[in-house]
């Protein structure tokens, strides 16, 4: 397939044109591209550079919001052609929320597109989940690791709070637990006793693979 079509999907998914980036994909599809790189080289791409214009102050919240749909449209026509990519098996499950108080999608978007392309059954539990609403998946999904995202110093500290009450219910046996977003570290994931953080997407799946 052409870099311009590559191209077009990436702007479409950036300026947060969703009928355009799923007209796109659909398009890549029937060029018999890979779906791996598809979603890589246009869908990540886009949504790569729209989290780049956030943090450079050249896009504001509704446009990052905007582009976050584009992405989920986008990925919404590549998701059954990735779970079948290279006759893959079927992968662990990975169950991911952005914790209470935060309603911040980009970078659990970004998260969710690395982790569906190496493998994993990714339950998106969305935005300003409540702590009750992650115990209540953890007993009926049986994840084998429970992603928790904040975006704000503010509300980071709910992460701890999740990660205790899962200890206290005994949720915790079996489950490894990450964690990530723009305000924490290893630090913070040693201290609220997650068992790894992730520093970016592509860090975030390849110690997901590592647990």
């Amino acid at each position: 397939m052409s870099d311009d079509l590559y191209k077009a999907i990436s702007k479409a998914v950036m300026e947060g044109e969703d009928g355009e980036a799923t007209k796109k994909v659909d398009e890549a599809l029937k060029t018999g591209s890979p779906p791996l790189e598809i979603m890589q080289r246009g869908v990540v791409d886009g949504i790569t550079r729209a989290g780049e214009k956030w943090k450079a102050n050249e896009y504001f919240l509704p446009d990052v919001i905007l582009a976050a749909d584009a992405f989920k449209a986008a990925m919404a026509v590549l998701k059954p052609h990735l779970k079948g990519d290279a006759g893959r098996p079927k992968g662990k499950k990975f169950v991911i929320g952005v914790v209470q108080g935060d309603v911040h999608d980009l970078g659990k978007s970004l998260v969710i597109a690395m982790l569906t392309s190496a493998g994993f059954e990714v339950v998106d539990l969305g935005i300003d989940v409540p702590l009750q609403r992650f115990m209540q998946a953890v007993r009926e999904q049986k994840p084998d690791i429970l992603g928790l995202g904040a975006y704000m110093t503010t509300t980071m500290l709910e992460m701890k709070e999740v990660i205790a009450e899962l200890e206290k219910q005994g949720l915790r046996r079996n489950l490894k637990i990450m964690v990530g977003g723009v305000p924490t570290s290893q630090e913070f994931a040693n201290e609220v006793r997650a068992d790894a953080w992730g520093k970016n997407a592509i860090d975030a799946m390849q110690k997901a693979q590592t647990l």
